[in-house]
């Protein structure tokens, strides 16, 4: 499988990674051997990155992720995880108690990338954190972790306000990124009148500072499958992130990109949402959330096919046009 480069980190990863997330289920609530089965045939497709969190499950995530890589004989693959800030006062405090905390449950002394993972607004309110606290508190407390070896290089999930996100981005070196099918702002210029988050071309932004990307929601949640009826493992109800304003909406429109099979571009539009996001070179990796193993095989098939043609991007922002002025 290609491998690029991420930003100025110096990893090269696999274009597709391992998402051990709570949307997909398969790390959080999947049997223990479906899981060390899924992991070690990732690995043997070339996947060389795993990305969990604390929030995934309370710890189940991280726990599963850490015994497995211990009976697959500590693998050579990267890791990340994330810290979710639940902003109780002392914020370098709670970050350093919140990875120890994720390196006892990886039973790692370390791990390649950590990440802010709390959304980044002006004001900070409710869950999110202000660029004020992000470069005086967070990126203090990251440094301490890497002069303690507990962690290579630091990243943040960037969801919250387009303007917030871009005034924090040279501040780390990875931004994990919403970047689908149904919104291509991340990498291009779309009308004002689209109906989904504007993320201002965020993607060649960060290219451009030597700031790694990592695609999320390649699939908005599962809505890329063109059914609403979710797995058993994964979660019930998902909210659409960057999109729409409701899953069945982001599920219609994903319908129409099913014309990109009919004309023999992609064998379906699960393939066809994978091979669009590596399809930006610039875009170092995607993530991709999993319930089954054969989930995790299909998606790799799917990016060893490499991008699509040239006539199938032209197609599918053809299909982005017509969503101009629609609800969101």
């Amino acid at each position: 499988m290609e491998r690029r480069s991420l930003g100025r980190t110096g990893l090269d990863l696999s274009v597709l990674s391992f998402g051990c997330g709570a949307v997909g289920g398969l790390m959080v609530k999947g049997a223990a051997a479906d899981q060390q089965r899924a992991v070690a045939r990732a690995i043997e497709s070339g996947i060389n990155y795993f990305d969990t969190a604390r929030i995934y499950g309370d710890g189940e995530s991280e726990r599963n992720l850490g015994r497995v890589l211990k009976a697959l004989d500590r693998p050579a693959v990267h890791v990340g995880t994330k810290v979710w800030l639940r902003k109780r006062g002392d914020v370098g405090r709670e970050i350093a108690e919140e990875m120890d905390a994720s390196l006892a449950r990886l039973g790692l002394d370390g791990v390649d990338l950590y990440q802010l993972h709390n959304p980044v607004t002006r004001d900070g309110r409710g869950d999110s954190v202000d660029p004020r606290t992000v470069r005086d508190e967070v990126i203090p407390a990251f440094e301490r972790l890497r002069t303690q070896g507990k962690a290579r290089h630091f990243g943040f999930t960037a969801l919250g306000e387009t303007s917030a996100i871009l005034e924090v981005l040279d501040a780390f070196e990875t931004a994990q990124v919403s970047y689908n099918l149904l919104n291509p702002s991340a990498a291009a210029a779309v009308a004002p009148e689209y109906p989904a988050q504007d993320y201002d071309r965020l993607i060649a932004r960060a290219h451009a500072q030597g700031v790694g990307t990592i695609g999320i929601r390649v699939l908005a949640g599962g809505a890329l499958s063109g059914v609403e009826a979710r797995h058993p493992l994964g979660m019930q109800n998902v909210d659409p992130i960057g999109s729409a304003t409701s899953y069945a909406r982001d599920v219609d429109r994903g319908r129409r990109f099913s014309v990109l099979v009919e004309r023999g571009y992609a064998e379906s539009v699960i393939e066809a949402a994978v091979r669009y996001v590596i399809s930006n070179p610039e875009l170092t990796t995607t993530l991709v959330g999993l319930s089954t193993v054969e989930h995790l095989e299909y998606a790799a098939r799917s990016a060893r096919k490499g991008p699509l043609p040239t006539e199938a991007l032209e197609l599918a922002g053809a299909i982005q046009g017509e969503f101009v002025g629609q609800e969101r």
